[in-house]
């Protein structure tokens, strides 16, 4: 019984889907069309347009994935742990150091390889 229920939902997911592409044509071609009004009037309509097609995205099986993915994602952020101001400080300055001197080995490098090029070709 599940597996015709899943058949018809992806039956229809597919109209759903063709249903938020024609919300997105829309909302790009009517906001060329109307391009003389206020930009204000457009957000707003292009807003209220992309709501729509989400909520419809929604209602399919990917979709609703993605909102789950979504709200797991949340979740994990929360539980990060972020580092302090005087640790990124201080990452930031080790790297910018290792960058220096890897900079200085690398220009001294090239220019003896340059010099040994030079000594050889003549």
């Amino acid at each position: 019984m599940n597996v015709k229920a899943e058949a018809k939902d992806t039956r229809f997911d597919l109209v759903k889907w063709l249903v938020v592409a024609a919300l997105v044509v829309v909302a790009v071609v009517g906001n060329q069309y109307y391009a003389a009004e206020p930009i204000l009037y457009r957000v707003i309509a292009l807003l209220v347009v992309a709501v729509v097609a989400a909520l419809v995205a929604l209602q399919t099986a990917k979709g609703r994935a993605s909102f789950t993915l979504l709200k797991e994602a949340r979740v994990e952020i929360r539980k990060v742990v972020w580092p302090t101001r005087q640790e990124t400080t201080q990452t930031t300055l080790i790297v910018l150091a290792v960058v220096l001197v890897m900079a200085l080995l690398l220009w001294g490098l090239d220019s003896l390889l340059g010099w040994l090029v030079s000594m050889i070709v003549g």
